[in-house]
């Protein structure tokens, strides 16, 4: 059984890396659902024991901010806001600046993966208006909606599961994460404007003319008023109240589903399923590797040779390697259980999170910003994204590691 087991998981962390599996129609959200059904048809667990293993509070709380995002996109809020930054009458370069700062306060609150796929598309008609190259803006789009999502614990589905599993405090990681978090969006703003060294203006060469994709949301200030009251319920009962996370996002979400213009139809079309099936399947696989006791023994192995996976020198290069090859959500799931240091679960949100601008698949926000560019005729191939995503990397890492060094010495 053991064999089957590590079989089954290699198979699926496998297809983490490659995207998917050759000769299958498969993406990661197919491969994690295939292997948990691989594992319970197996009788590697059982299927009551794969229904203990999925971190129910984790999924409610990525389902409900789901659903508060869907409705600020529903409330055309995202392209609101997008057309206004691009009006401003600023240099680019102070362009690029508040936009990072806008992007990473929203990814903070509603998501950064949503907050990509609502702003990108809108983003780069913006920049054709004004004959701005789109793409340094989407980059710092992408950037800093990976790192803004790092200052909370609801900023992306990584940060939920750490939040949830560790039971860490919201305001207390909010408080720690604030200052690489600061330093790591000025770094990106400047990274990239040293890189661009002014050619800030459309080329033909480099952007073709963007086609029309979507049409704009109009702002509907009470269904943006609305989501903007609900997600400010949300962050103070987080603050100030003992009530259960999950309970009070879920219950918010239940009150923008009461609605008498938006369709639950339409708020549910926008909830990411395929990413819901994902963590649960991944749950189911990971529970079973750990009931095979193989994790536990490999701790034990690597600490024999002084190599201590739970201390946090390892565990941050862990999470910064594992976070490329696997993506973040799968590589936390897979360092949660050796996070036993007290400051372990911020070094994994943030190292896990940080880590994903190294490439273009090392975040699904790299991957949708860049496929929303495709479809309006910009491209960013993994080139270019790395000229401006490797130095980030970089740079915000070793912020970081300095940070929690300092942290740790205190």
């Amino acid at each position: 059984m053991t064999a089957t087991v590590l079989v089954i998981f290699g198979l699926v962390y496998l297809g983490m890396i490659l995207g998917g599996l050759p000769f299958l129609q498969l993406d990661r959200t197919g491969i994690a659902l295939l292997g948990a059904i691989a594992m319970i048809a197996t009788e590697a667990v059982t299927v009551e024991q794969a229904a203990r293993s999925i971190d129910l509070p984790t999924v409610l709380l990525l389902f409900a901010f789901m659903v508060v995002s869907a409705q600020m996109r529903l409330g055309g809020f995202y392209d609101w806001i997008t057309l206004r930054l691009s009006a401003l009458p600023v240099t680019p370069a102070t362009l690029l600046g508040v936009l990072i700062a806008v992007v990473a306060l929203l990814s903070a609150v509603f998501s950064n993966d949503i907050v990509c796929l609502a702003i990108a598309p809108v983003l780069v008609d913006a920049c054709m208006r004004r004959k701005l190259d789109p793409v340094p803006f989407l980059l710092g789009l992408a950037c800093a909606a990976n790192i803004g999502s790092a200052a909370t614990l609801i900023g992306n589905p990584q940060n939920m599961l750490i939040g949830q599993t560790l039971h860490l405090s919201f305001g207390a990681y909010a408080a720690e994460a604030a200052a690489p978090v600061f330093v790591g969006l000025v770094l990106t703003w400047a990274v990239i404007v040293i890189c661009i060294r002014g050619r800030w203006q459309l080329t033909g060469e480099a952007v073709s003319e963007a086609q029309p994709e979507l049409e704009m949301q109009a702002l509907n200030r009470w269904q943006t008023a609305k989501g903007l009251g609900i997600a400010l319920v949300i962050l103070l009962s987080f603050l100030f109240a003992p009530w259960p996370r999950e309970v009070v996002a879920l219950t918010a979400a239940g009150v923008l589903l009461m609605s008498r213009r938006l369709h639950s139809s339409r708020m549910l079309g926008l909830v990411d399923w395929e990413l819901l099936v994902l963590f649960m399947g991944l749950f189911v696989v990971n529970d079973a590797l750990q009931r095979t006791g193989l994790p536990a023994q490999l701790v034990s192995d690597s600490a024999a040779l002084g190599l201590h996976l739970d201390h946090p020198a390892p565990l941050f290069g862990a999470a910064f390697l594992l976070s490329n090859l696997v993506s973040n959500v799968p590589a936390v799931m897979l360092l949660l259980p050796v996070a036993h240091h007290p400051l372990s679960g911020t070094l994994l949100a943030l190292a896990s999170t940080f880590a994903g601008n190294l490439l273009i698949v090392g975040s699904i926000a790299n991957i949708i910003v860049v496929d929303a560019a495709a479809r309006r005729g910009v491209v960013i191939d993994w080139k270019r994204h790395a000229r401006i995503g490797v130095p980030v990397t970089i740079s915000t890492m070793a912020v970081t590691a300095l940070y929690l060094w300092w942290r740790m010495q205190g």
